[in-house]
């Protein structure tokens, strides 16, 4: 199957699943929520998004394996890997902010590939494989033409636990906050990717991050001609849970900053 067909049935999947966490939303109540962790919350919507998704994939690459937020399914695959997050802003989904996420991307060994993430509320499907530009519902995309951080506006992200490092992560804040046109926080990383792919922020920057945040919008962003690296500036961010996204003309101030004080 060409990489065309790939996407076009991931992008089927992801708004399938899409559809089925918009309705739960009309009558989704905070009964329904499960805890996972210090602030960490789940429900069974993310969970029959997780199996629905992972059903669809399952024939689309044979022989792929599965790294999935909910544990649905447990398989490695030896060449190529599903990296899913069936709900990226479960917080804003349970409390009705409507900033959250689909995103699927294909991982063969060790390379990102592919990248899906559906905005559910806006129904705005970005995408990417790899050789191919950037799309928002079929219209390429690129990365901002912002060329210096004073003129950018910035997203990130705050951790909900594990906060050794929030002291030194509010001083990254504060001075980027004064450096630029304003920094904003929607509770999705793989929203915050496809905003910076498409040009809406100029850069984003968080850390305690999973693969399957921002996997898929990796892809997005480097196809539609931005940069993504780790604090230290290298290119391996999917499991280093820290990572820097820009349109690659801003990067070396935002680095400099992000490593005065991190």
């Amino acid at each position: 199957m060409q990489p065309e067909q790939v996407i076009q049935k991931v992008i089927e999947i992801a708004k399938e699943a899409g559809e089925f966490i918009r309705q739960q939303r009309k009558t989704f109540t905070p009964d329904k929520i499960e805890i996972k962790g210090l602030n960490d919350l789940v429900s069974y919507v993310d969970k029959t998004a997780e199996e629905k998704i992972v059903a669809g994939l399952k024939n689309v690459v044979p022989g792929a394996g599965f790294i999935t937020e909910e544990k649905t399914i447990n398989k490695t695959g030896e060449r190529y890997n599903w990296i899913i997050d069936p709900l990226d802003g479960t917080t804003n989904f349970i409390h009705g902010l409507p900033v959250y996420s689909v995103s699927i991307a294909l991982q063969e060994f060790d390379e990102l590939v592919l990248g899906v993430v559906y905005e559910i509320n806006q129904d705005e499907c970005f995408y990417a494989w790899k050789g191919s530009p950037a799309y928002l519902n079929g219209h390429e995309i690129k990365v901002s033409g912002c060329p210096t951080l004073d003129k950018s506006l910035l997203a990130t992200g705050f951790p909900y636990y594990d906060f050794k490092k929030q002291p030194a992560y509010i001083e990254i804040f504060t001075e980027l906050m004064r450096n630029c046109h304003g920094l904003r926080r929607l509770g999705s990383a793989a929203v915050d990717l496809a905003y910076t792919a498409c040009g809406r922020f100029d850069g984003y920057y968080e850390y305690n991050l999973n693969a399957w945040d921002v996997a898929a919008g990796i892809v997005i962003v480097r196809q539609a001609g931005g940069e993504v690296v780790n604090f230290k500036g290298g290119d391996e961010c999917l499991n280093t849970r820290e990572l820097l996204a820009t349109n690659g003309k801003i990067t070396k101030e935002m680095l400099q900053t992000i490593q005065k004080h991190f």
